[in-house]
């Protein structure tokens, strides 16, 4: 099975190709852009050529460094999206924010295959949970508080997951998210982020998941 990998940016894209030292799954790994809207194109341009060219991706997995939820996701730890749910696809209204879904459009949430969760959270000790897509990073305890009130089950946020979910959605592929945490989410402390720590953890996580990669098949779900 082939398996493509799509990060925002090089130096994630890097962090991902230094675990497959080694005999690895067939995965090509790409850096898909900054943003859900970039991501999603990037990746749907790359599971076009592969099918075109007769040798199709058997799964997408969206990953790099992102913030977390602290207490559950503190930084250098490792969160495994149960749901990819885009946090602000919808309105804000007088009475609070309407998703997308309840003004009768499209979709703001994607779900792994439920076997393939367990597998990867289990392989690197990643904590499993909601991942949310955010186009504008959370700046504010305020906004980290109404986020977490939304979506109980949320660990961490980054900027391309629904994105690339989307992608793979419209082209019948499984899709998965790991996201590295580099600093909490909330108030912008940038000396507090540990932008190394997460990349390492990532090209940790990602040896760990190999086996994991190279044994699963979508009908195991």
């Amino acid at each position: 099975m082939r398996i493509l990998v799509a990060t925002a940016v090089p130096v994630e894209r890097d962090a991902v190709a230094r675990a497959f030292t080694g005999p690895a799954p067939d995965v090509d790994v790409v850096a898909a852009g900054v943003g859900p809207a970039l991501a999603a194109a990037s990746t749907a341009t790359a599971l076009t050529r592969a099918a075109l060219a007769g040798a199709p991706y058997g799964l997408v997995v969206s990953a790099g460094i992102g913030g977390g939820f602290l207490p559950h996701a503190p930084v250098g730890s490792l969160v495994v999206a149960d749901e990819i749910t885009a946090a602000d696809l919808g309105a804000e209204t007088a009475d609070g924010f309407v998703p997308v879904t309840e003004l009768g459009f499209g979709a703001v949430t994607h779900r792994p295959p439920e076997a393939l969760v367990r597998a990867a959270a289990a392989a690197t000790g990643a904590r499993a949970g909601a991942v949310l897509t955010v186009s504008t990073v959370t700046g504010t305890a305020a906004r980290a508080a109404a986020l977490r009130e939304r979506h109980p089950t949320a660990l961490a946020e980054a900027m391309e997951g629904f994105g690339v979910a989307e992608a793979a959605g419209v082209h019948g592929v499984p899709v998965l998210e790991i996201r590295a945490v580099s600093n909490p989410v909330g108030p912008r402390d940038r000396a507090a982020w540990r932008i190394g720590d997460a990349l390492a953890a990532l090209t940790e996580g990602f040896g760990k998941l190999t086996p994991v990669l190279e044994s699963w098949r979508h009908h195991d779900d």
